[in-house]
């Protein structure tokens, strides 16, 4: 009977969508399950078969989940590597998933409710409480997007509705799973799409077309993956690395030089932009020693040199110059830049008091 499962779920969306514009005396979501659960058991009670499925038909939830047993885990020859390389993907995958949906259903209520929550605590929380769960033989979890939202819309936003809700969930699993096993899934279902629409960024649509094209593409990307690959932390990781590779490219090509021609005849170039791996190719096709003048000054007073690779682009451009035969001085470079250029030699010209130091790693610079 699709057409009763449609009616429950239709009814228990109205009922969390309404209610709260009447009073907010109760939780609107714990009012439409039981109006739900009562009318699933009086077409029941009346001979019809709905064929609408409750929480008991899926799985027993009574009792506590026993120990399992260690003994053969640890015992010789059953831990191998190869049964940890099975376990760590899965494992990885798993802790990924859960941090990322935990920080960003911290980062929901923290707009929601303008407060600041503290990332580092709710990732080592998880982790404590996911090994706690794994050695009782239970599932793992993270912070629920879905929970959170009725607890924000039922007005729960301090502490204590988390513990309320887990305290009441140990509760009815221990003494009341009767009750919870009678429950349509279809009202679960009505729950979870009024918690969809009130999370979803409908603002997304609207402003597909204003945002620059590479995020919009990074957007669609990261969202066809997480649908595709019902993996979230692929889908975040691919968004990561395409998100990183689109800055790289942008920062590279906003290198630049402002070129002048001093009184002595030196000719100086200005360097404008950060200097890093991606931009080290544009940066050495900024100069031509053989047009240049005898007298060459490179500052740096508005870049940043970041990484082994522009020093490595500098050491390069020092020693084209030297092979020109002509004086490259370079200024306003970085302490730790400035030991690696062993090539420049005499040629580096530098101003000890306004030369920024960039904190550089030596071993990484060496």
């Amino acid at each position: 009977m699709i057409g009763l499962a449609v009616l429950v779920v239709l009814l228990t969306m109205a009922i969390i969508h309404f209610l709260p514009k009447v009073t907010r005396a109760v939780p609107s979501s714990l009012v439409a399950i039981i109006m739900a659960t009562l009318l699933t058991l009086g077409l029941a009670t009346a001979g019809i078969d709905a064929g609408i499925r409750t929480v008991g038909d899926i799985a027993g939830i009574s009792g506590l989940p026993s120990l399992p047993d260690f003994g053969p885990l640890f015992a010789d020859g059953e831990t191998t590597w190869e049964t940890l390389t099975i376990i760590f993907p899965y494992a990885f995958a798993f802790a990924a998933i859960g941090l990322v949906e935990s920080l960003l259903t911290l980062g929901v209520i923290d707009e929601m409710t303008d407060t600041r929550g503290q990332g580092n605590r709710e990732c080592i929380a998880q982790g404590v409480a996911n090994c706690a769960a794994g050695a009782a033989g239970t599932m793992g979890g993270c912070a629920m997007i879905g929970q959170s939202m009725i607890n924000i819309n039922s007005g729960g936003v301090g502490r204590l509705s988390g513990m309320v809700a887990a305290g009441s969930l140990a509760l009815f699993i221990l003494f009341g799973s009767s009750l919870i096993e009678v429950i349509p899934v279809a009202a679960l279902v009505g729950v979870m799409f009024i918690v969809v629409l009130a999370t979803f960024e409908w603002s997304s649509f609207r402003i597909i077309r204003q945002v620059p094209k590479k995020d919009a593409f990074v957007l669609v990307v990261v969202s066809a993956v997480t649908v595709v690959t019902d993996n979230l932390a692929l889908a975040v990781a691919i968004g990561v690395i395409m998100s990183a590779l689109i800055f790289a490219w942008c920062s590279a090509v906003r290198v630049t030089a402002d070129e002048a021609l001093l009184r002595d005849g030196t000719k100086l170039y200005l360097i404008n932009g950060p200097l890093f791996f991606g931009s080290a190719k544009v940066f050495a096709d900024l100069f031509d020693p053989k047009k240049d003048p005898d007298e060459v000054v490179v500052d740096f007073a508005n870049s940043r040199v970041t990484d082994h690779s522009a020093v490595e682009a500098i050491d390069s451009l020092a020693d084209r110059y030297l092979k020109a035969g002509k004086s490259l001085h370079i200024r306003h470079l970085s302490r730790d830049c400035r030991k690696l250029l062993h090539k420049a030699g005499d040629l580096v010209e530098v101003n000890i008091h306004e030369d920024p130091d960039y904190k550089v790693a030596d071993d990484k610079l060496a």
